[in-house]
């Protein structure tokens, strides 16, 4: 079964007539579908997919509470071994949903390290990422390092910098331990 992770950013509420018919095509295939609780894409998603009264939809959780879970699917709720609800608290969830996905669909606002972060984590797994940029309205397709490297040069050197500095904690991640620590 070929699942996609779906996330972005959390300051994108509404989704544009582009991104409601790519997620539309994977509704069509019968595609599984990852996403987060959070608000912004992920509740956004989640509302689409429920107006489309969709099931193949698993809700990802860090910590034992979802935030959202618009169309009361089956959830995941992945254990954290912080309490400080933070950053890196709600990464742990997008680690997993980056391991567990066979590709993803990203929602970028142009400037959310988080949504350029799950881009990374999917293409370090070999998988393919489509990014979907709302400033620009363009797609990009990214399979490889090399295609990420050449995202990253359109992006500005703050943003580059940013990133630079959660990639080298990404790196240190062990996400294949992860589906291990389950709530």
């Amino acid at each position: 079964m070929t699942k996609v992770f779906i996330g972005g950013s959390r300051k994108i509420s509404r989704l544009s007539a582009d991104v409601r018919r790519k997620i539309d095509m994977m509704v069509e295939k019968r595609l599984h579908v990852l996403v987060g609780d959070a608000n912004g894409v992920d509740k956004a998603v989640q509302s689409y997919l429920q107006d489309k009264r969709y099931e193949l939809v698993e809700v990802f959780c860090a910590g034992s509470d979802c935030r959202n879970n618009v169309g009361g699917w089956p959830t995941r709720a992945v254990a954290v071994n912080s309490k400080k609800r933070d950053f890196d608290f709600y990464a742990t969830k997008d680690r997993l949903m980056a391991y567990e996905a066979s590709l993803g669909f990203m929602i970028w606002d142009g400037s959310s390290v988080g949504t350029l972060l799950n881009v990374l984590r999917l293409i370090w797994r070999q998988k393919k990422v489509v990014v979907y940029n709302v400033p620009t309205k363009a797609f990009s397709e990214l399979s490889n390092e090399t295609d990420w490297e050449s995202f990253l040069l359109q992006c500005p050197p703050d943003l580059r910098q940013r990133l630079e500095h959660k990639t080298i904690d990404e790196r240190f991640s062990d996400a294949p331990s992860l589906q291990m620590k389950l709530i």
